[in-house]
């Protein structure tokens, strides 16, 4: 193919060549390229040294509670749904070390670890994964007192944003209105056509840095029938979703339903393991934890993830405040889709249904939200 400079928003078409050629332009700028690979039965995020560590041929079947990888006979490299693993894990890392001490000659000296954060290229952000990283910036670097480490890891971050053709079965980002197209907020983005006519990226800019990157890949001018062909894919993926969310005021009905009977009913299945936290991509929640060695000479501060199904997280003398399953998961749920936009003025769920496919016991964010819309709707029945 031919190297062409072209406007951001018609883009270009590039090859698996052209996919090479990303990771090595952004390798060779000084990033440090991650991105989806194949790893232990699934498809996890690490650094990437080529285009070729991508799972080409691999997609997966996700379900309540099931993850499993399933071969492909197309060779696509991103028809497969959200993994494990999020950005959240570069950006907000579960351990941080905030500071180290020494005893010298019994004085104490206490260094603040100011390591340079890594200059991240994130390749194959979803649209959902997108939304989420815009939900952190706001809740970590928006307030009066933002996250240096979150502020220094997101600063450098260059995105490649991936549209979603094949939604997974636990998928529900097009009822949260957070895709499968992408939003805003990516430096290139790209949509995977593997056809008859053959397996082709088009790729747009979405920053000056990103058009820049895109000058320097081998490409082709996309054609209309190519870029109708590519909206159509993601417009079909947004009708086969495997769940949706209620279509109802969210924040309302979790002011509503505080005293729901179904949060005993979840309240009898949740392991209160903290799985769904993990997983999410916005929770941001964290504890400290100071260390020593044995001497006593050597101290040290890490910042960890914390969840809110702890018991200790709500630990007030006297007891914790939220001492049943019941009230923690509640408190779990109404906050993400709830009280969140108190605080941050918009959903803390962008619909990956990560925190489905990784609980144990198979807890459905979408059917619990749908439970608890039903009990409203015959209460309200059952009054009028």
């Amino acid at each position: 193919m031919s190297t062409s400079t072209l406007p951001p928003a018609e883009g270009a078409v590039i090859g698996r060549d052209g996919l090479t050629a990303l990771v090595e332009v952004l390798r060779a700028r000084g990033y440090t390229v991650v991105g989806p690979t194949v790893q232990d039965g699934a498809i996890v995020l690490r650094e990437l040294e080529s285009a070729a560590q991508l799972p080409y041929g691999w997609g997966v079947d996700l379900e309540a509670g099931q993850y499993r990888l399933r071969p492909r006979t197309d060779g696509a490299a991103f028809a497969n749904a959200a993994g494990p693993q999020s950005w959240k894990t570069f950006l907000h890392p579960a351990r941080v070390r905030q500071w180290t001490a020494e005893r010298v000659d019994g004085e104490l000296v206490i260094e603040a670890d100011d390591t340079p954060p890594p200059r991240f290229a994130f390749l194959g952000v979803r649209s959902c994964d997108l939304r989420a990283v815009a939900v952190q910036d706001r809740v970590l670097t928006a307030g009066p007192h933002p996250d240096p480490t979150y502020r220094g890891r997101r600063s450098g971050a260059f995105l490649v944003a991936v549209e979603c053709t094949e939604p997974g079965g636990t998928c529900f980002c097009a009822s949260m209105g957070t895709g499968p197209a992408a939003g805003p907020g990516y430096d290139l983005v790209m949509t995977e056509l593997v056809d008859d006519a053959g397996h082709r990226f088009w790729i747009r800019g979405g920053s000056p840095q990103g058009t820049d990157v895109l000058a320097e890949l081998p490409g082709e001018p996309a054609s209309e029938a190519l870029r109708t062909a590519a909206v159509r894919a993601v417009a079909s993926a947004a009708g086969r979703m495997g769940r949706t969310m209620p279509d109802t005021d969210l924040h309302r009905l979790m002011a509503e339903t505080l005293d729901a009977p179904r949060w005993d009913d979840v309240a009898s299945r949740c392991l209160t393991c903290g799985n769904c936290t993990m997983v999410c991509p916005t929770c941001f929640c964290t504890t400290t934890e100071d260390v020593t060695d044995l001497t006593g000479n050597h101290a040290e501060r890490w910042r960890v993830w914390d969840v809110c199904f702890d018991l200790d997280f709500s630990y007030l003398p006297g007891g914790p405040v939220r001492a049943s399953p019941r009230s923690r998961y509640r408190q779990w749920l109404t906050h993400k889709l709830g009280t969140w936009y108190d605080q941050f003025g918009s959903s803390g769920c962008v619909g990956c249904g990560r925190c489905v496919v990784w609980c144990p016991v198979a807890i459905d964010i979408t059917e619990e939200a749908a439970a608890l819309y039903d009990w409203t709707r015959r209460a309200e029945d059952g009054a009028s």
